[in-house]
Order: structure tokens, then C-alpha cells, then sequence
């Protein structure tokens, strides 16, 4: 048994603004995950279940693994198709935007999403949601906006029309959104939410060999120089760092996706409490960390590296050198000794 969300207010306005819809928008985040992904596509199953007509937009491309889920060829690249994702927006009667805190988060929409007539819907799970949607369903201490979304369905009554399919979405984004529940899973309706998905049909071990072990093999040489002669462990701070310059991507044929996951490996290391990805793009830096118990990584992102996330997976960009963010994230190994003493204690 669930407990419940104690949104009832919300959930009948939700449900109202669903009956009045027939054109409805998802709208996911810049660089797309798992739980992004996985949360619209199942959103978008079951409504489509109630006759509705439902697209999903995303600001830019989705990574190859996720590709491979039913529908996803067909969500709307905003970067790619940018008057045809804005025309979409315009013409919704509803928006519901997904795994997401901000409109900064949605560029090159932010503005059309803005300024749209429809009613906003925000169903998310991180931190300090803007005040830009009519109904805010925020559960920032939920593991994954997938997580959320089957309360959500369930609180609709919607349950009975997650099919296999919409399953396999939600589970994806709940097993993406905690490293195969390796981290932010503590909490048991975690497990009460896998089993049920597991009876209407989700493979969970496909799930989990297509997200974590299916890689290409220029991914594969990519990663293994990464850690073999970029990584730097700093064992006395419990911290270890990767960076990897743009000739470098090139020079194993990067495409979108092929570092995912590395971030986690130094992780392994015993005594290492935090660990942070540098990957330099065009005109900035990609920093993405991840840390085990205590170690609050979305605290250092937010105010050293223009970002935020969960306590335990963080991310942002560096509006500067590989080699800047580099020396920065150095620098803030003293300051960071006393967090990662308390938690290696």
C-alpha cells in the first residue's frame, strides 16, 4: 500500500484539466535522462489511452540508449525543429511540463512556454520549482519524476491503464534516476512501485542491460582512456576528478551519450566520497559529480559550477576553460575536507 500524496486539491485540478483537454504538450529538460524521457513517454501512453492527442517536446537530442524506447524517435527536437515545437506549444490546451524546476532548463522553449495561453502543469522532483505553472506537484524527496508520476497515476485513478509499455517507461526512468538504485532509494514504496511494474510487464533486467550495459565500442576505448589516464584521485579529500578536452571526444568519434555513467566510476574506489566529470563543449564546460552518503554535491554545483541536482547526482556549466574548471573544482578540495571527514567518519 502507498501512502498518499496529499495533494488532493492539485490532483482534482490536474484531473480537471485533463477532461477539458484534447491537445496536450510534455515538455522535458535540455539533455534529456532517463527519468525525462521515461516519465513523458509513459505520461503520454496513458493519456493517449484516454483519446487525448499528446506530444512530447524536448529542447535537444536524446542519448542513443533511449532512442531504443517505443516512441521515442517521434518526441520533437526543439533544436532541431525549433517553429515546429513553438507552433506545438502555441496551439496546447494543456502543457505538463516533467522533470524539470525551471524554464531556464528549457531552452530554446523557455519563452514560448512562457508566454503560452494553455494551463501549466509541473510534476518534478527537484529542488526550488519556479512558480510558472497553475498546478505544481513538487515531491523534491521522491528518487525520479518516474517515481512521482506513478503516485500521480495513481492518485488519478489512472492506474489500470499503465500498460506494458508506459511500465517499462516509468521503471526506466526510476532505474536511471538512482544508478540502478544504487543511490536515492532508501525508501520502501520504491520497491512496492518496482513490483508492480514488474507484474504489468516490465523486464527490468532488459531494461537495465540496454540502459547500463549496451555500449558502443568507440564508448568503450573513450571510457577506458578516461580513467586510465585522465582520472586523478585525491584520496586524502575523498575526492576524485575526470576531465577530457574536445580533441580528445573526437579523437574516439564521440556522439551524445558515450561518457554517461563515467562520472560513477571512480566512486569504486574505497575512501573516494565525491567524484566530478569535466567534458569541454564549445564555449564552456559539462560538470557533472555524483558523491555516496552525506557528501551534498548539488550544493557544490550550485555555488561554484552554475548548477544544482540532488544531494547525490549534480551537475552544471562552467562559462569558462576545461583547464578553469578544473583549477576551480582543485581549489575547493581544502574547503570541502571538513564535509568529506564527516562523512567518511
Amino acid at each position: 500500500m502507498l501512502t498518499s500524496l496529499n495533494e488532493d486539491k492539485k490532483i482534482r485540478q490536474l484531473r480537471s484539466l485533463i477532461d477539458q483537454a484534447h491537445r496536450i504538450v510534455l515538455i522535458i529538460h535540455q539533455s534529456p535522462d532517463g527519468d525525462a524521457v521515461g516519465s513523458a513517454l509513459a505520461f503520454q501512453s496513458v493519456l493517449q489511452s484516454l483519446d487525448k492527442e499528446v506530444r512530447v517536446i524536448a529542447p535537444d537530442a536524446l542519448l542513443n540508449s533511449l532512442l531504443a524506447l517505443p516512441g521515442a524517435k517521434d518526441i520533437t527536437d526543439a533544436t532541431r525543429y525549433p517553429e515546429f515545437a513553438k507552433q506545438l506549444v502555441s496551439e496546447a490546451e494543456l502543457i505538463v511540463c516533467l522533470d524539470f524546476n525551471a524554464l531556464s532548463r528549457i531552452a530554446p522553449l523557455s519563452e514560448a512556454v512562457a508566454k503560452a495561453s494553455a494551463p501549466k502543469v509541473l510534476i518534478d522532483h527537484h529542488l526550488g520549482p519556479e512558480n510558472f505553472a497553475q498546478v505544481c506537484i513538487s515531491h523534491p524527496q521522491m528518487c525520479s519524476t518516474c517515481f512521482l508520476l506513478f503516485k500521480v497515476l495513481c492518485a488519478l485513478e489512472m492506474f489500470t491503464i499503465i500498460n506494458k509499455d508506459a511500465a517499462e517507461f516509468l521503471l526506466t526512468g526510476m532505474m536511471t534516476d538512482t544508478g540502478n538504485f544504487s543511490y536515492n532509494c532508501a525508501d520502501p514504496e520504491i520497491y512496492i512501485v518496482i513490483a508492480e511494474l514488474v507484474r504489468k510487464g516490465a523486464d527490468k533486467e532488459d531494461i537495465y542491460r540496454r540502459m547500463f550495459e549496451t555500449h558502443t565500442e568507440n564508448a568503450i576505448r573513450l571510457n577506458s582512456y578516461a580513467l586510465l589516464k585522465k582520472m586523478e584521485v585525491f584520496a586524502q579529500y575523498g575526492a576524485a576528478l575526470i576531465t577530457i578536452t574536445r580533441d580528445e571526444l573526437n579523437r574516439f568519434h564521440y556522439t551524445k551519450g558515450d561518457t554517461e555513467g563515467l562520472v560513477n566510476r571512480p566512486l569504486a574506489i574505497p575512501g573516494v566520497v565525491y567524484s566530478a566529470f569535466l567534458r569541454e563543449e564549445s564555449g564552456y564546460v559539462k560538470v557533472s559529480m555524483r558523491s555516496l552518503g552525506d557528501f551534498p554535491v548539488n550544493i557544490l554545483c550550485q555555488e561554484h559550477f552554475g548548477g544544482g541536482g540532488h544531494k547525490n547526482a549534480a551537475g552544471g556549466e562552467f562559462q569558462g576553460t576545461l583547464d578553469q574548471a578544473a583549477s576551480l573544482f582543485r581549489s575547493l578540495l581544502r574547503t570541502n575536507k571538513e564535509l568529506y571527514l564527516s562523512n567518511h567518519q
